[in-house]
This record gives structure tokens, C-alpha cells and sequence, in this order.
């Protein structure tokens, strides 16, 4: 039996569900079949890094991406690659490419096309959410 399979098809489900933040090492070794530890001990065999460092490059490179092409805030591209700190993320990103986001967004702008307007990335990325409607006022209590 070919032992890459089940490894292939967890990172395939990385690369897949990258930016989901519910996307943890649990769910991910489901996929291989594996236990979190020895998924852990075989990807890094396999891959040379653990699904960790590999699905957070997944999402950093991502987060290059719209930095350079959107016209979003830090925050906004923080949650849409998957993270829900946005220190986390920050210290995540200025490790892998030296600069913050905001350093790294002013290095890049102006090299390449136009921004994307913020609301077509994240109607795109599927970052609206249904808001619930707040109280009605009837129209005597509105005059």
C-alpha cells in the first residue's frame, strides 16, 4: 500500500480548506487516517515540516497575495487567510518575510495593477455574513 497516500490526501484537504480557521491538526489528520502524532511525525518525514508550519505558509503566501492586490486592512485579510489573532498573524508574517503586513503592503503597493475594492474580495472570499435584523421601529415612534 502506497504510505504518501493518506499524507497526500490530508495536505491536499490543507490546501483545499486553507483559510478555514476551524481547519486544526485534529481534522487534518482525519483525513490521513492517522493519529495528531504520528500524523505530525509523518508529514514532517515526508514533507520536511510539520502540517503546522505548512498550512501556515499556505496561509501567508495567500496573505502576500491580497496585500499586494486588495484593498482591504490587515485585519480583514488576517481572518479571511484563516487566523483569528491578528498578533499572531503579524509575528507569523514578519518571521517568514521580515517585514509586518503593513511594512510588506507599503513595500509592494504601486508594483503590479490596480487594488481590488475591498467588497468584491470579500463577497469573493465569502467574508459577508448574514447580519440579524435589529429592532423595528414603527413609524410613529420614527417621527
Amino acid at each position: 500500500m502506497d504510505t504518501m497516500r493518506p499524507l497526500r490526501l490530508a495536505k491536499d484537504a490543507m490546501d483545499r480548506d486553507w483559510a478555514e480557521p476551524s481547519l486544526d491538526l485534529d481534522a487534518v489528520a482525519a483525513h490521513a487516517g492517522y493519529s495528531r502524532y504520528h500524523f505530525i511525525r509523518a508529514f514532517k518525514a515526508a514533507y520536511g515540516e510539520t502540517p503546522g508550519q505548512y498550512l501556515t505558509h499556505r496561509r501567508i503566501e495567500r496573505a502576500e497575495d491580497l496585500l499586494r492586490t486588495a484593498n482591504l486592512t490587515v485585519t480583514e485579510i488576517c481572518h479571511l487567510v484563516g487566523f483569528s489573532s491578528l498578533g499572531t498573524f503579524s509575528t507569523r508574517f514578519k518571521a517568514l518575510t521580515g517585514l509586518t503586513p503593513t511594512e510588506y503592503r507599503t513595500k509592494h503597493l504601486g508594483r503590479g495593477t490596480a487594488l481590488i475594492p475591498g467588497c468584491y474580495v470579500m463577497h469573493w472570499a465569502g467574508g459577508f455574513r448574514p447580519v440579524a435584523p435589529g429592532p423595528q421601529r414603527n413609524s410613529e415612534e420614527a417621527g
